[in-house]
């Protein structure tokens, strides 16, 4: 008997170690994948936009000062991409147009931010711009020229590009929002789009109830 209930003592704690151990690698059971994990500490960290010089595909420079007091949904790109880019930038594509016209540009932006800049010259991303559909205006394409500044960038909202040697590059992928004073707000599944829109056109709405 004494035996018996040892073992189910035994048993228990290592269950229980397990789940601990569970727990933990998985961020409180809510982070399943690397991406996940990722993810969940980008959001409790909440970085802030770093100070990096932007060129976009009309050639202008500024850095994201010029985005202060509007929202801005980000996403990260290469315009050689044959894959997921073009999917990503027509989802965007289908948010842009789905937002009420009273907050494009007042109150919200779109960046599209090219992680090849040797090759995503301006001129080759106002073309992509206008193959995508973006205005220039409200929803801008731009690279960062500098290699120590884009890797700040890149590092700051832990944006993973691996170059595989051949031109390409595999790197993960979702919509960036990021509030008024340049703070990451979410990172939000680059698939869903009706989930996406609702939940800036609510933000949106939010702040007009204030």
């Amino acid at each position: 008997m004494k035996q018996h209930r040892n073992q189910w003592i035994a048993t228990a704690v290592v269950l229980i170690f397990g789940l601990i151990i569970f727990y933990v690698g998985t961020d409180g059971f809510s982070a399943y994948t690397a991406e996940t994990a990722r993810t969940n500490i980008l959001l409790d960290e909440k970085p802030k936009l770093p100070e990096v010089t932007l060129e976009d595909s009309l050639g202008a420079e500024y850095d994201f000062d010029e985005f202060t007091g509007k929202y801005m949904l980000m996403t990260f790109i290469y315009t050689a991409c044959s894959t997921v880019c073009p999917e990503l930038e027509m989802n965007v594509k289908e948010i842009y147009e789905e937002i009420p016209e009273q907050y494009l540009g007042d109150d919200l932006m779109f960046l599209s931010v090219s992680f090849d800049p040797e090759r995503d010259t301006p001129e080759i991303l106002d073309n992509y711009r206008e193959n995508i559909g973006g205005d220039g205006d409200v929803w801008r394409m731009a690279r960062i020229a500098d290699e120590t500044e884009l890797d700040k960038m890149l590092d700051e909202f832990d944006i993973i590009v691996i170059p595989d040697g051949n031109g390409d590059y595999a790197h993960n992928v979702a919509f960036y929002l990021v509030d008024r004073e340049g703070y990451l707000m979410d990172v939000m599944d680059y698939q869903d789009i009706e989930g996406a829109t609702e939940k800036v056109i609510d933000l949106l709405n939010k702040d007009k109830e204030v």
